[in-house]
């Protein structure tokens, strides 16, 4: 990769906010601070259940905040999934609709930095951007980085490791490029660029909106030594729900040929997987130390007291589980995403359970601005959740992964499709949480079925899916 590329585009911070543009400085609105990470499972965080990973500086975000244990993703039309997951988070539109997105959509003025711009925020951003439909700069008064999508990777870097064999992966070399590009690590360079913006936003006295997205823990899962040495090799365990190989995977275009599943060896093995594993922790410990940062200088700008912080990632992950490695499925490690919401009366170490979705956090941003929602916005504000954990909100969850998989839960129960096959599994993620008991051939399980299956086809509809499943599947209607 060329480092100018990495470097990207310096904007100069916008001349001034026109009068048009809101209600103007400061007075008691909050600043925004929006952090995404890129393939992070909620499984890839301490405070949410895995005592193997240390991720100190996100356990303290969670323990001062809420965490929303049920925020989804609607999937994606390409696997790369990230791309759906950002377009929708920049423009409101649910996935189908989101594909279709052009840079008109800036030119009319309606994408979320934009948005939050009318209501009198200065907006800046770095990092990961993978919004094809326009460029960070067009919507940003500041964009100060724009790394590509992922880092440069090398061909000896998949399929490994074999047990017994050399491995040409050694994720702490500096000389190796990937991560290491541009001679500092991207997360590092990333958490520097956020510090700066927060202390610009800060001397503005305007309120300020900052959006960082990392590219950790994607894949080439690369971190310093001292990193790697926190998880020493053999004693990372074989996930859950590992086994060798997904009997299914070709029926959900989820096979060894794509992308993300060849990382790994077919069929898996517990000691690639464990090492896999080992150095997603290890990458994701590191990015929490940056994370750890960006927090520090938040309490050191003198507004923490009146700035909302918000966490996410744009898709989860497998690394081992279900037989995959990928994102492109619908298994709750990878469609499930973390999302912690922290600022002013939020309440504290909380739980909420309600089906969401992660682009919920753009609607609530734009909410906390008092800003006006775009046309077709498809996400809702998490203030109601926030102060009621009982609030009305979606009684149903839509996902898809292009044609070859469809999704819909209730956060109780959890229906799948695979259109192509035609295959339907069902799943009660209340007494299987690990998704290994499919009920879909149970008697008892069938008005369930049918009943998410009506909701999915309404869904099908609010996300603008064309795809006639109806023939493919007569039992559930």
């Amino acid at each position: 990769m060329n480092r100018r590329a990495f470097l990207g585009r310096t904007g100069m911070a916008a001349a001034a906010l026109c009068a048009g543009r809101g209600a103007s400085a400061g007075g008691g609105r909050p600043d925004i601070v929006v952090i995404l990470a890129d393939d992070l499972t909620p499984e890839g965080i301490h405070a949410l259940g895995n005592p193997e990973v240390k991720t100190p500086n996100l356990d303290r975000l969670i323990a001062r905040g809420t965490t929303f244990t049920r925020a989804h993703i609607q999937g994606s039309w390409t696997g790369a999934v990230c791309v759906a997951s950002r377009t929708m988070l920049m423009t409101g539109l649910p996935v189908w609709r989101a594909q279709k997105a052009t840079k008109s959509l800036a030119e009319a003025g309606r994408t979320w930095p934009q948005l939050m711009r009318s209501a009198g925020y200065a907006t800046s951003f770095t990092g990961k951007w993978h919004v094809p439909a326009f460029k960070p700069d067009a919507v940003f008064d500041r964009a100060v980085r724009e790394t590509p999508g992922m880092p440069m990777d090398k061909k000896e870097w998949y399929g490994r490791p074999v047990e017994g064999q050399p491995d040409p992966f050694r994720p702490w070399d500096e000389t190796q490029g990937g991560f290491w590009e541009g001679g500092r690590h991207w997360s590092e360079v990333q958490a520097d660029d956020g510090i700066e913006l927060l202390a610009s936003g800060a001397r503005g006295g305007t309120p300020h909106c900052l959006y960082l997205a990392f590219n950790a823990p994607h894949d080439p899962r690369q971190a310093p030594k001292e990193f790697l040495d926190l998880y020493p090799p053999g004693s990372v365990a074989t996930p859950p729900a590992f086994v060798a190989a997904n009997p299914d995977a070709e029926a959900m275009q989820s096979g060894p040929k794509l992308r993300d599943e060849a990382l790994a060896p077919t069929p898996r093995t517990p000691f690639a997987i464990q090492t896999h594993r080992r150095e997603y922790y290890a990458i994701i410990t590191h990015l929490d130390a940056q994370i750890g940062r960006v927090l520090d200088a938040i309490e050191r700008g003198g507004r923490a007291d009146n700035t909302w912080i918000f966490f996410s990632a744009d898709n989860g992950l497998a690394i081992g589980r279900h037989g995959l490695m990928g994102k492109q499925n619908m298994y709750e490690h990878s469609m499930r995403v973390p999302l912690v919401v922290a600022g002013p009366g939020v309440p504290k170490g909380a739980r909420r359970d309600a089906p969401v979705y992660m682009q919920d956090l753009m609607a609530t941003a734009l909410d906390l601005a008092g800003a006006q929602a775009p046309d077709g916005m498809a996400f809702r504000s998490l203030r109601p959740l926030l102060a009621d954990a009982k609030a009305a909100h979606r009684p149903h969850l839509y996902s898809a992964y292009i044609k070859g998989q469809r999704m819909v839960t209730d956060g109780t129960h959890k229906l799948v499709l695979y259109p192509a096959v035609p295959r339907a599994m069902l799943f009660d993620l209340k007494a299987d949480p690990l998704e290994t008991k499919d009920l879909a051939g149970d008697p008892a399980s069938r008005p369930v079925g049918k009943k998410l299956f009506a909701a999915f086809l309404g869904l099908q509809k609010e996300t603008g899916d064309a795809l006639d499943v109806t023939a493919a599947f007569p039992e559930l209607k």
